[in-house]
């Protein structure tokens, strides 16, 4: 049977401007709906861009699976590992520091009783004092070398201050270590300071000898404290500095542009509407088969 003409304009379809200038013919068939086919893979793709989208969105980072940057997935894996150890070593620093903290406060002390010792060394000097005078400043000057002697025997969090043990301080990621120098008030320095005795004028003057020189080493264990706060203070500065330098490094690899990444939600969310109008469009197509029949 001859087809009439709109059955001749339903079968084929031909489409200018094909490849070299050549006409293209599409045929009408029905168990093979090749626009459909390529409408749902679009489709496919869109929604999954729009997913993909809206997880970074919801989860502001870029990195949300492992196919979004594989390399730079490793690389903010390494630097969050490294983040990690730097807040663990400024932690350590931080408190070796309340340490040295610590043991400043009480070398102040031990160094106002060494001054008031040396002072009562020389007034039990005076000719005019008798010797009853002079155990009278025995007794004061026997408590404050007591005193002394009990701050030697002092911790912190169950570690010694004053042991003179240095210890190793964790300064960095990668666990390398300044050694704090240890401060020891338990010296025969100390001890012949603190157990001198001034109930008399020859004994106040061995007395003054021995203060003066635990005042000495005092000093230098004051400063030797101190040096050790100057130095993990220096070493902390560069954790911070490292730690914010790391941090912004790391935002670049997995923190998610929002202004820009919303604007590509807003291009993928139209290309599923648009995907799922067309494929609804392109499903309908092959219905116009039915003029052909009946």
């Amino acid at each position: 049977m001859a087809l009439g003409k709109d059955a001749q304009i339903l079968t084929t379809t031909r489409f200018s401007g094909g490849l070299n200038g050549r006409s293209l013919i599409m045929s009408l068939v029905i168990n093979t709906n090749t626009a459909a086919l390529t409408g749902s893979r679009l489709l496919s793709e869109s929604q999954s861009m729009l997913a993909g989208s809206l997880e970074r969105l919801s989860s502001g980072s870029k990195l949300t699976r492992p196919e979004n940057d594989a390399a730079g997935s490793a690389v903010s894996f390494r630097f969050d590992a490294q983040l990690n150890r730097i807040g663990a070593a400024r932690h350590n620093v931080g408190n070796y520091i309340s340490y040295s903290q610590t043991q400043d406060g009480f070398l102040k002390k031990t160094a106002s009783a060494l001054d008031r010792m040396s002072e009562l060394s020389v007034l039990a000097q005076d000719e005019t004092k008798t010797d009853s005078d002079r155990g009278l400043y025995q007794k004061e000057f026997a408590t404050l070398g007591a005193y002394i002697t009990d701050l030697a025997s002092k911790d912190y969090n169950g570690v010694s201050l004053f042991d003179g043990t240095s210890r190793g301080v964790t300064t960095d990621s990668d666990a390398n270590k300044f050694d704090a120098v240890g401060v020891n008030l338990n010296t025969t320095t100390y001890s012949s300071a603190t157990g001198s005795n001034i109930s008399t004028t020859t004994g106040a003057n061995t007395a003054l000898t021995n203060v003066k020189a635990a005042i000495n080493q005092m000093a230098t264990d004051r400063a030797t404290v101190g040096a050790n706060i100057a130095r993990l203070t220096s070493h902390d500065g560069q954790l911070s500095v490292l730690n914010e330098n790391l941090a912004a490094a790391n935002s670049r690899l997995k923190d998610v542009d929002v202004a820009e990444e919303s604007a590509k939600f807003a291009k993928y969310n139209i290309l599923v509407q648009a995907g799922t109008a067309m494929l609804a469009q392109a499903n309908a197509q092959p219905q116009a088969a039915l003029r052909l029949i009946g």
